[in-house]
């Protein structure tokens, strides 16, 4: 198989396909913060929850669900800012995979990655990285 990147471009394509894989895993568990409610450790992420409190109309009181989940619709994530989160992590996310996996393909198909589309994969995956972090669009 030829390649259209050099060992340096190997070497970057193997690591931001590690990034972006640790990334999205962290983007999906529900481990951001951690906590206790009503005497049980609770933990949420953007969309993701373990151990939440339910109102239980039979009973007419709150109990507590044990087990993991997502909202049952974007509408019910707490806040609007974690709604802005769960979009703008999820974005940068997406964008740092498309990037890892355009580079891995380029490490088998040759001249699929020239210099203009390393810059501009390059630009893609800063922007991804952003999103990622929490830094993307003026935060």
């Amino acid at each position: 198989m030829a390649s259209s990147l050099t060992c340096a471009g190997i070497v970057w394509a193997f690591l931001s396909f590690l990034c972006a894989a640790a990334s999205c895993v962290g983007f999906f568990m529900p481990y951001w913060l951690l906590g206790s409610q009503l005497e049980k450790s609770v933990s949420f992420g953007t969309f993701r929850r373990c151990s939440y409190p339910v109102r239980d109309e039979s009973l007419q009181m709150t109990v507590m669900v044990e087990q993991c989940g997502r909202y049952a619709s974007f509408q019910a994530i707490p806040s609007a800012e974690w709604r802005i989160c769960t979009v703008v992590t999820g974005l940068g996310c997406g964008l740092l995979l498309l990037v890892a996996l355009t580079a891995l393909m380029g490490c088998c198909v040759s001249e699929l990655i020239s210099r203009t589309v390393g810059r501009v994969a390059g630009g893609i995956q800063f922007l991804g990285g952003k999103c990622a972090c929490g830094e993307g669009m003026g935060m």
